[in-house]
Formats: C-alpha cells, structure tokens, sequence
C-alpha cells in the first residue's frame, strides 16, 4: 500500500511539474528528486539484484516467519504483522537474487499469506476481546 501511495505522488508531481523522468521532480528550488534519490536507488538496486547475501536471506525468512508465528501465539498481532512483512520483504530480496524458483514461489507466496492471514484474525480476535473500544468511542 505504501509503496502504491508513494510512487502515486512522484507521478501526480511530475504531471504538475510537466516532467518526464521523476529524477527531474523539483524537491525544493535548489535539489532535485534525483540529487536525493538517484544514488540510494543505485545502491540498493545493486544490493537487490546482485549483492544480497541468498544463504542469509532463507535463513532470515525462515526466522521472520518464526517470530511471527510465535507472536500470534502470544497474542501480539501487531509486532507479528512487523515479522510478515519483514517475510515478504525478504522473498522479493530472494526473487529479486533468483534464489525462488518456479516451483518454490507460490509456496513461499502462500506462507506468506497464511501469516498475513493469521495476524488479522489475531488482531481482530484481541479487538473483540476488549469489545471493540474504538468503535464505542464513535458512537
């Protein structure tokens, strides 16, 4: 969601700005959108595409979703939901290395899934639990 929200914005400015590249947004009147992106976007393109650490990146999915499980468990749905997106973050770092293959990805995708899945229900399970106190203070 985040990630459609903020590249909706580069492209409402550069229509606004009646620019074709985003690196030639104004971000201010002296730096453009490039002076202040254009070199982290360099680097984490090499990290994710060549650099990153594969062996590291299965182990590190396989902790994430752990800790998830675990903290569902305990009834901590939201620093869960922090753990299933740290998974999801780390299965594109491993599509992004070609470490995922053909037959591996809709498992990992469903993985993924499943744990979105039970962090709702644990969330909304703990609103209910404490009836649902944001929804009285709108009434």
């Amino acid at each position: 969601m985040c990630v459609e929200i903020t590249y909706g914005t580069e492209r409402i400015a550069m229509y606004l700005q009646d620019v074709d590249n985003v690196y030639d947004i104004k971000w201010n009147e002296n730096i453009l959108y490039g002076d202040v992106f254009l070199d982290p976007e360099r680097e984490f393109s090499i990290y994710n595409f060549e650099a990153a650490d594969v062996e590291m990146l299965w182990k590190l999915f396989e902790m994430y979703e752990a800790e998830a499980l675990r903290l569902i468990r305990s009834s901590l749905p939201l620093p869960a939901h922090d753990y299933v997106l740290n998974c999801s973050h780390t299965f594109n770092l491993l599509e992004a290395r070609g470490a995922v293959s053909i037959t591996e990805r809709p498992g990992m995708i469903e993985r993924v899934r499943n744990l979105a899945r039970e962090v709702a229900r644990a969330y909304v399970k703990q609103r209910e639990e404490l009836g649902f106190p944001r929804l009285k203070a709108q009434a």
